[in-house]
């Protein structure tokens, strides 16, 4: 028997798009789901953690590709910054290591501790008690924001705006995204919680999340594709493709869907969702 079927790859890969820029933790619902299902599929199987390589690597391709016109201007500041061409107006510099301090600590920290932490909270119980602090999260986030929404927080430039954003805070949370690496913890909710501490509005902060997740996502998908082209991919690389392009498609939607979500609502629908999921998988789990 196969060990992922292609229903199951279309699935977990739609799954993945989704849960991926909403801020529910896509590793949660990697780990919870299959369970939920029946399915016989662990998070710390090899095959699975080749499948999953695949739509990561999608997920990122997308971002990088719904954010492009952003990107060029980024790298371009970046470029202009290191060669000293750069000045205290130029928000795209400015925005390029906003992002780069965000990178650094979250891609050490998941070097060092990926392994432990997949491995210490592998099950699906551990996985839905953390989706309920996620939310818990989400909820604080709201409250204890810097600022209320305003009307017009989505129009203008919000790079410019996002450029803002002190260092330091771009560097906590950067690494505050090390606890995305525990099932159940949202790398984007992490994020764009940051964001509004700061004082973004909600739509600014998924912005940021998306344009700080794309290098991240895409760099461990990468460092991570030789297991699905090695031994560990035998068997499941047609799904890996299957379930990459599930992946593409609704990482495209749920991306332009928050987007405008965000521009009139705020993060409570999510950390609701979450806390009465994780409740309820919690018990299901139990009994």
């Amino acid at each position: 028997m196969e060990p992922i079927s292609y229903f199951q790859a279309i699935v977990l890969g739609a799954l993945q798009g989704i849960a991926e820029p909403f801020p529910i933790s896509s590793l949660g619902h990697a780990v919870i789901a299959p369970s939920l299902f029946g399915w016989d599929i662990h998070q710390n199987d090899d095959f699975f953690l080749s499948f999953l390589v695949a739509t990561h690597c999608a997920t990122a391709l997308v971002l990088f590709a719904f954010f492009w016109e952003d990107w060029k201007r980024i790298l371009s500041g970046l470029g202009r910054s290191l060669r000293g061409r750069a000045d205290a107006s130029d928000d795209d510099a400015r925005l390029a290591w906003v992002i780069v301090v965000g990178t650094i600590p979250a891609g050490i920290l998941g070097l060092a501790l990926e392994h432990k932490l997949r491995t210490l909270f592998a099950s699906p119980t551990s996985a839905a008690l953390f989706l309920i602090l996620n939310g818990l999260l989400l909820l604080l986030f709201e409250r204890f924001r810097r600022r209320p929404p305003r009307p017009g927080d989505y129009e203008g430039d919000g790079d410019a705006r996002i450029s803002q954003m002190p260092l330091r805070q771009a560097l906590a949370v950067g690494a505050a995204q090390a606890a995305a690496l525990i099932p159940g913890i949202s790398r984007s909710g992490v994020t764009m919680g940051g964001g509004l501490l700061t004082g973004l509005s909600n739509e600014d902060s998924a912005r940021y999340a998306f344009l700080l997740a794309t290098p991240i996502i895409g760099a461990a998908g990468v460092l991570k594709l030789p297991d699905l082209l090695g031994s560990a991919g035998d068997g499941v690389r047609g799904q890996a493709l299957v379930g990459a392009i599930a992946a593409a498609v609704t990482t495209y939607v749920a991306v332009k869907f928050l987007l405008r979500f965000f521009e009139t609502n705020r993060l409570t629908p999510f950390g609701v969702y979450c806390v009465l999921a994780g409740v309820v998988c919690t018990l299901i789990f139990a009994l």
